[in-house]
């Protein structure tokens, strides 16, 4: 164990010696404009995995290489030699970003990455750059000083987690052997110094789209009004009937299959609640929320399914008035689904009650966009305590248990298609991750680091 200590803190010393180098790497990093979602970007997307994969086999991480897929390729590489006694991690995270949006709103260039204060700002700084460059760091610091890790490390960065990851199911089931483990971590979201959180569930998502029609064409109100059905009027009924007035969803089995949650949830969930939930009023710009019939806000937002309805379309949408009855209206939804419950299934819940609406004069039409699995992760688990031991031991803390309210396509591909325990632990101190200005905060880069030293060797049963 002394000796064990003793690597843990040299490689510590290690990483913060080359605290200048590894910012200006993950600099470099930040430079390239991999925008899963522009075509134009493709070539320095290709160009980002290019420099990733040389920059892994620098660190001393083995058979690198850039796996094809239908879409952007898969990074993999691997460091196996800890032994057989010593379990295999897999680790995730991606090294595609989301695009700038109006670049106007930014107050230095998106791949320029910029000082500012505490903070470096560039776009994919904490989505998700930084939970690659942690891992290959701590790793390096690892080897540079012991030539060796305490557990087998696997590692796959993905190129479209931004775009749904609608690629990454069929390359995980044609390289099952290849990424077999004993756990998965996903680096992939936030993490704070203040208060550690650790994400215990993810919702699915299913994101779909309604479309109503009448008439062949517009009709002249006037002439045809009170005899035609209006296809908006219809869309309007439907929509109403997906909820009551507190906010419960009327769709047949909606709440069906959803796993409870256990008292220690609740409880973690509640303190969470009481740290996060006045910064959280105030960033929504509203005065109250709905639905405390259905429980407290933590847990309707991440525990309990819920049905949105994200656009609607049809009719004359120009200044001034049309006296029509439209040919056609439509609308877009996204159900969140949680543990316990099937995304198809949900999206045959959904399909049976919107097609009840149809009746002569009025054709519905259903189109199912994306589907992501909920997956449910240990809480009490051996990567669990490593990770609260790697806390404890950088940050003097533990974490709160989290269940995230949005969804990760690939962690419901990898858990569902590899049948390994999943667990998401995120290096990203910032903010702004689909905004602009995105930034990290540079003083917890480095505490990020050591926490990924210690956790290797929590992962590998030692101290």
């Amino acid at each position: 164990m002394a000796m064990n200590h003793s690597i843990v803190s040299a490689a510590v010393q290690h990483a913060r010696r080359a605290r200048d180098a590894n910012l200006a790497g993950f600099k470099e990093l930040l430079r390239f404009p991999s925008i899963s979602q522009d075509r134009a970007c493709q070539p320095q997307l290709l160009a980002c995995v290019d420099w990733l994969a040389a920059e892994m086999r620098r660190v001393g991480i083995e058979n690198c290489r850039a796996i094809a897929t239908a879409g952007n390729p898969v990074l993999y590489g691997d460091w196996l030699g800890a032994g057989d006694d010593k379990p295999t991690i897999l680790i995730y995270a991606h090294y595609d970003v989301q695009p700038v949006g109006d670049a106007s709103l930014w107050r230095t260039p998106p791949f320029e990455p910029t000082i500012v204060g505490d903070r470096l700002v560039a776009r994919g700084a904490v989505d998700d750059k930084c939970g690659i460059w942690v891992n290959l760091k701590a790793v390096e610091s690892l080897l540079a000083v012991s030539r060796k890790l305490p557990v087998n490390i696997k590692f796959i960065f993905e190129g479209e987690e931004e775009l749904g990851s609608r690629n990454t199911a069929a390359f995980v089931q044609a390289h099952k052997e290849q990424l077999a483990a004993d756990a998965l971590i996903i680096c992939d979201g936030p993490f704070s110094p203040q208060q550690p959180i650790i994400g215990t569930a993810v919702r699915g998502a299913v994101m779909g789209e309604v479309k109503v029609k009448g008439p062949l064409h517009d009709l002249h109100s006037g002439r045809y009004g009170g005899a035609v059905k209006n296809p908006l009027h219809y869309a309007a009924r439907v929509i109403a009937s997906f909820h009551d007035e507190s906010g419960r969803v009327q769709i047949k089995g909606f709440y069906d299959d959803v796993i409870p949650l256990s008292h220690r949830q609740i409880r973690h969930m509640n303190e969470l609640w009481k740290k996060m939930g006045p910064s959280m009023q105030r960033a929504a710009g509203v005065e109250a929320f709905f639905g405390d019939y259905l429980g407290v806000f933590a847990e309707r937002t991440t525990a309990q399914p819920t049905l949105d309805v994200n656009g609607i379309s049809g009719g004359y949408q120009g200044e001034g008035t049309r006296g029509i009855i439209p040919a056609e209206a439509g609308f877009k939804v996204t159900i969140r689904t949680v543990a316990g419950q099937d995304s198809d299934a949900m999206w045959e819940r959904f399909v049976e009650h919107v097609m009840s609406f149809a009746e002569p004069g009025i054709d519905i039409a259903v189109e199912l966009l994306s589907v992501a699995h909920p997956f449910l992760m240990p809480d009490d688990g051996r990567e669990i305590r490593a990770i609260q031991q790697a806390l404890k031991a950088v940050l003097g803390k533990e974490a709160l248990l989290m269940r995230h309210g949005g969804s990760l396509p690939i962690g419901g591909i990898l858990g569902r298609e590899l049948d390994l325990p999943v667990t998401m632990f995120g290096y990203g101190s910032g903010d702004n991750s689909h905004a602009p200005n995105e930034f990290i905060f540079i003083e917890d880069l480095q505490a990020a680091i050591d926490v990924a030293i210690h956790l290797l060797f929590a992962l590998g049963g030692d101290s």
